[in-house]
This record gives structure tokens, C-alpha cells and sequence, in this order.
């Protein structure tokens, strides 16, 4: 039953979307906004939270440098090049998810560590394999370690330096 109501959940199904329309732009050079389309009618999907698939869509494929040097650093045995495409894409909507929705997504449409994580990791185990969730799991939680967890220990020493 959770299943069945988190797989109806509109923020989900963006994810969800995201992941085919990023996919599928792995390779086939296609206009974003068109992919979506393709996606979302071949889902036969009508219950997304559109402004989160767009911002997801937009944001990975604008920050697709930067988050690739993210995971470079977090996995430095598996280069962007050497993980599964599904991986990969997953990885990228998380980390996008983790370090870079904020400059986009209102406060109210961004999702705390644990949903990104967790969502990331579903996405992974539905279109990937096997090791799928806890290689992305143990990546995004290296990702929090040191990009959020790091933030917020220098920000505690600088107020007690203070």
C-alpha cells in the first residue's frame, strides 16, 4: 500500500520522469522540454509536480560539470564514465537534490537530505540493478558527510570562534 501511494505521490512521479527524461538525453541529443513530452506520454502520466521535473530536468543538465565533480570526489573509484547510466542519473538527481535545488526551488518544493536520499535510492532499485541502491546510498551519503555535514561543522566553529 505505501508503494502504491508513493508511486501516485506527484513529487515521485517527477523524480521519476526526471530520471527517463535524463536518461534518455544520455543518448539522444533532444531538447529538454521535448523530452519530457516523450516521457510523460509514454508513462501515461498526468500526476507530476511539473515545476519540480523541470527544475530537476534544467538543474542536472545545467550543473551536469559540477555534479559529475561531486561524484568524482565522493566515489574516486567510480568515475562518472565507469558507473551504469541509471546510477549515474540517479546520482546526479540527488546530489542536484542535495547541493544546488536551493538556488532554484522554492523552500517549500525543496526536500531534506533524508526524502532526496531515499527518493535517489528508490529511483536506482526500480530502473537499476542489484548493488544499484547501496552504491547510491553509500555515494549520496558521503555526499551529505562532506558537503552539508562539512558545511554546517565549519559554520558551528566559526559561531564559537566568535
Amino acid at each position: 500500500m505505501e508503494e502504491q501511494e508513493k508511486k501516485r505521490d506527484p513529487r515521485h512521479e517527477a523524480r521519476r520522469v526526471a530520471l527517463a527524461t535524463l536518461f534518455e538525453r544520455a543518448f539522444h541529443s533532444i531538447e529538454p522540454k521535448e523530452s519530457i513530452s516523450r516521457v510523460l506520454e509514454l508513462y501515461e502520466e498526468s500526476n507530476v509536480d511539473d515545476e519540480l521535473l523541470e527544475s530537476i530536468v534544467e538543474g542536472v543538465v545545467g550543473k551536469k560539470e559540477e555534479i559529475d565533480k561531486v561524484i568524482a570526489e565522493t566515489a574516486p573509484a567510480w568515475p562518472p564514465e565507469q558507473i551504469n547510466r541509471v546510477d549515474l542519473v540517479a546520482l546526479r538527481i540527488g546530489i542536484w537534490e542535495l547541493l544546488f535545488a536551493k538556488e532554484t526551488l522554492p523552500e517549500t518544493k525543496q526536500a531534506p537530505p533524508k526524502v532526496a536520499i531515499d527518493e535517489a535510492i528508490e529511483l536506482s532499485k526500480e530502473f537499476g540493478g542489484a548493488a544499484s541502491g547501496g552504491f547510491v546510498n553509500g555515494v549520496l551519503g558521503t555526499v551529505v558527510e562532506r558537503f552539508i555535514d562539512g558545511e554546517k561543522r565549519e559554520d558551528s566553529d566559526d559561531e564559537i570562534e566568535s
